[in-house]
């Protein structure tokens, strides 16, 4: 039997409540993801583990996104902090900092969704501004997709978004 963690409980009650085939599906926020300038990643995750967080995961993402990531949790939230840390001048994190003054600052929310395919066909259908051209791996096991922060001409968000589908349940 494999071994469940803290957000294995949390998900099971909240699946268990929620209709995930109500489009989109969303399930809960699973991330705030934070930018850092190259080079301050590990003083940032220092900073968050000195008020209470916990480091959970740790990636190096190629491909179009070209970072580095740390996942960190405060107590037993299924709701993470993300940092992001940009490997090259072509990441689209850089782009962000850079558009930002040279600061880090908020890149992303993600939200949980049950089934990351129907989520993206939902949102195609209604006309959104969607980053990828179809859901594709991302991290920690999950299937994800982008929404442009100028998503709908009728209301943007003004925030970008990641659509994730953990299929594990686990982090």
């Amino acid at each position: 039997m494999p071994a469940t963690n803290s957000t294995d409980k949390i998900s099971d009650s909240i699946f268990s409540e929620l209709k995930a085939d109500e489009p989109p599906g969303f399930l809960f926020v699973d991330h705030i993801a934070i930018a850092v300038c190259a080079g301050d990643l590990e003083s940032q995750v220092r900073m968050y583990q000195q008020i209470g967080f916990r480091e959970l995961h740790r990636e190096e993402i190629g491909g179009s996104d070209q970072v580095r990531e740390v996942l960190l949790q405060i107590g037993e939230s299924p709701n993470l902090i993300q940092l992001v840390e940009p490997m090259s001048a072509d990441s689209p994190v850089q782009k962000q900092i850079d558009r930002n003054g040279g600061r880090g600052g908020l890149a992303h929310v993600g939200f949980r969704v049950k089934n990351a395919k129907a989520a993206f066909d939902f949102f195609k259908a209604k006309n959104f501004h969607i980053i990828d051209a179809a859901p594709r791996p991302g991290s920690r096991g999950t299937t994800v997709f982008f929404l442009h922060p100028k998503s709908h001409d009728d209301a943007p968000f003004g925030v970008l978004y990641e659509i994730v589908e953990d299929s594990k349940k686990t982090i």
